[in-house]
């Protein structure tokens, strides 16, 4: 993509360096400090760097501005830390792109914690993330058939669940020191919640 002319290369996005550099204006930031983790958000900060350095913003105020940034909630949102275990509210990924990117922006194990009402679901995209970051699947929903079905045959344990309780309960006895819960149902929420702010929402209470 381009920002007033100048190309953002997404190919230096997806890589393994310890830096998020911008290409074209020299800024250069640690991704450990970034607040929002995976290559599509770094590009949408590649992009507002350039946007920024174009209006003049110096490196100092980027720099403060992307270490203080406050993701939506329900967005990749890292509630809390038990036991060495990342808990990660995702409950706005309702399909299987916004599954995907959270998948891929994950660097640890992740325990999945999935399901709800499926949308007509096309599960392929995820195989292979699945295969090389999930450690076990925990189906949240009254219906998990079609969740079972498409991943039943990989080396991830499945467990079904039918409340936020119970999803979180097996989890934690799946997870291990350094892993990640990550709720990011890739369905919608209607079977167990009024809407997917109150399974986030509820994924937080019982958290905290």
């Amino acid at each position: 993509d381009k920002t007033g002319g100048i190309a953002v290369s997404m190919k230096a996005l997806a890589g393994d360096s310890e830096f998020l550099e911008v290409e074209h204006c020299g800024y250069k930031i640690r991704r450990s400090e970034l607040t929002i983790q995976g290559w599509h958000n770094r590009f949408n900060i590649s992009c507002a760097v350039l946007a920024a350095k174009q209006l003049g913003i110096s490196d100092a105020q980027i720099t403060a501005a992307l270490k203080s940034f406050v993701n939506e909630a329900h967005r990749l949102e890292s509630v809390i830390t038990v036991n060495e275990v990342e808990y990660i509210n995702d409950s706005k990924a309702t399909n299987v792109d916004s599954v995907f990117y959270a998948l891929e922006a994950m660097t640890k194990p992740v325990v999945w914690i999935v399901g709800g009402v499926d949308k007509g679901n096309d599960y392929s995209p995820l195989f292979d993330l699945v295969r090389e970051k999930v450690r076990a699947i925990v189906c949240m929903g009254k219906d998990n058939s079609k969740i079972i079905a498409a991943f039943g045959d990989m080396r991830a344990p499945i467990v079904e669940t039918g409340s936020m309780q119970e999803a979180l309960k097996s989890a934690s006895l799946y997870s291990e020191s350094e892993d990640v819960v990550l709720l990011s149902p890739a369905c919608a929420s209607f079977d167990l919640f009024n809407n997917y702010q109150h399974r986030g929402d509820t994924f937080k209470e019982i958290l905290k």
